[in-house]
């Protein structure tokens, strides 16, 4: 089954990725990958980090003339930015006697804690003095790599005809509206016109959005949003189980969303709103059209009793506002305990667009893996008879 590991710092020589259990004979190229690369990268409101990488992915193993071969997919992503930390990040030894060396230590060492940040309790977990040992792994650059893993999964997905997609519904309490478009020819044609602004959002929200982003620059802070995810098209009935309470999907897709940087909340359909309805306002009642059982709404988001139910999958996901901020927090000096305003590292206003797409990604992941789970097989013709077979 599906699983991926991960490797590298923000500011290192660059990231690594290994996905395994894909099966063999999935189409898959650089360019699949680097699409959701730059759609990561897109955004208005983001800071200069995005404007030195052009994130491109090297497929080192488990491709073959354009399609997996079922061992395992290694990827490296360079960080073009590394060529300025050279010395900070290097990863032989350093001569520390060397006044140049030291003097380009020292500038890059960080002892004054951030707010919001892992700094406090990855200094005091793993036994450092340098908060840089932390924040570079703590990074939101990390999840370039979950965007290029959750490529891969997309790309086995698509052979099935599912697809996922994310768009920005609110952005510093500006917007809301939450999409829902019955129809598979609705979703796509929504997610083809959102991927036409550098929000990620429907037309009718983009210029109030855009100048809540404006006034928050000017203000020096930072916004966050609520993006949803929704993964359309041949959704099989029965991914995910009942029977215990680590199967069940929704489980498993609010976990792998609340694991990207910045999300607080996770809803799956209507979310927090069920509990202020009466009981017969959220359930999605059964009717009968053209012989077929289907429904009259989706409430649930897709799924009933941990599996999904046929439905487009719909979730939610809620990103706090970017702890670091120009207007920088009081904190204190972690080595002198002398206050201070808190280390201040580039930034974004607002990533809200970029966190859609790597929930997506995490998304995918998901439902490839129990994809797998439930077809099984070793290459994507088994699995693809596997699902005829369950369609029958």
């Amino acid at each position: 089954m599906l699983r991926f590991l991960t490797a590298g710092e923000s500011h290192g020589p660059g990231l690594s990725i290994i996905v395994e259990g894909i099966p063999a004979e999935v189409p898959l190229l650089a360019a699949d990958i680097d699409r959701d690369l730059a759609r990561r990268q897109v955004g208005f409101g983001r800071g200069g980090r995005m404007t030195i990488e052009k994130d491109r992915v090297t497929i080192r193993g488990g491709v073959r003339h354009g399609k997996t071969i079922g061992s395992p997919i290694a990827l490296t992503l360079e960080n073009r930015d590394f060529k300025n930390w050279e010395v900070a990040m290097a990863v032989e030894p350093v001569d520390r006697d060397d006044p140049e060396v030291l003097e380009q230590l020292q500038a890059k060492a960080v002892t004054r804690l951030r707010p919001g940040h892992a700094d406090y309790p990855g200094v005091i977990k793993y036994g450092l003095s340098d908060v840089r040992n932390i924040l570079e792994r703590s990074s939101a650059r990390e999840t370039t790599s979950r965007v290029a893993a959750g490529a891969i999964a997309k790309q086995l997905l698509r052979q099935f005809n599912i697809h996922v997609h994310s768009h920005v519904t609110e952005i510093g309490g500006v917007g809301g509206g939450e999409s829902e478009a019955p129809t598979l020819r609705q979703w796509k044609d929504l997610f083809t016109s959102i991927e036409q602004n550098d929000l990620r959002c429907r037309a009718d929200l983009y210029d109030s959005l855009r100048e809540r982003i404006v006034e928050a620059a000017k203000g020096g802070y930072t916004l966050g949003g609520v993006v949803e995810v929704v993964a359309y098209g041949d959704i099989p009935i029965g991914l995910g189980s009942h029977v215990h309470y680590d199967r069940r999907i929704d489980g498993l897709l609010a976990g792998a969303l609340m694991s990207v940087h910045t999300v607080k909340a996770v809803e799956v359909g209507i979310g927090t709103e069920a509990a202020r309805q009466t009981g017969a306002a959220v359930q999605d009642e059964f009717a009968v059209a053209d012989g077929e059982i289907r429904r009259t709404s989706n409430h649930a988001g897709g799924i009933e009793g941990g599996m999904t139910n046929g439905q487009p999958v719909l979730l939610r996901a809620y990103l706090k506002p970017l702890p670091t901020m120009r207007n920088a927090l009081q904190s204190v000096d972690l080595l002198s305990k002398e206050a201070f305003e808190a280390h201040y590292e580039r930034s974004d206003t607002c990533a809200v667009p970029a966190g859609g797409v790597v929930c997506e990604a995490m998304a995918a992941i998901v439902l490839a893996q129990e994809l797998q789970r439930k077809l099984g097989g070793d290459s994507l013709g088994e699995m693809l008879r596997h699902r005829g077979d369950l369609k029958a």
